[in-house]
């Protein structure tokens, strides 16, 4: 049997390493190129993350993600959709334990390299 140790407080997380802990799991997953910056919602205004390219809406002891992400040109958007939610959901149920509610992933633009960039505009 497995002894409980009693409790001695609470513990406090911060929404920002919320959001960091999501913004790092996006990241980190292959054919995203960077974080956009989020688009900024009246009813969001005095959020501190919506310039971060994450928006958390934090409901009790879950959360809601909005992740805005822009993805390199040669990704699949599907794929990268797919894998941006079960890195952040894993990564937030795991180090926190909190229950995510959802991922909503907003791809907000395509990366291209330079190179092909400048040779399109000539």
């Amino acid at each position: 049997m497995k002894e409980e140790l009693p409790r001695r407080g609470k513990t406090t997380i911060a929404p920002e390493v919320l959001v960091t802990i999501a913004r790092l799991s996006a990241l980190s997953v292959p054919g995203v190129a960077r974080l956009s910056t989020a688009p900024l919602a009246v009813d969001r205004l005095f959020q501190r993350s919506a310039g971060e390219g994450v928006r958390l809406d934090v409901r009790g002891h879950s959360v809601v993600v909005d992740l805005h992400v822009v993805i390199q040109h040669d990704a699949n958007v599907r794929e990268v959709g797919r894998a941006l939610q079960a890195a952040v959901t894993r990564a937030i149920q795991d180090m926190v334990g909190m229950q995510v509610l959802a991922v909503n992933v907003h791809i907000e633009d395509v990366a291209f390299p330079e190179t092909v960039a400048r040779s399109e505009s000539t």
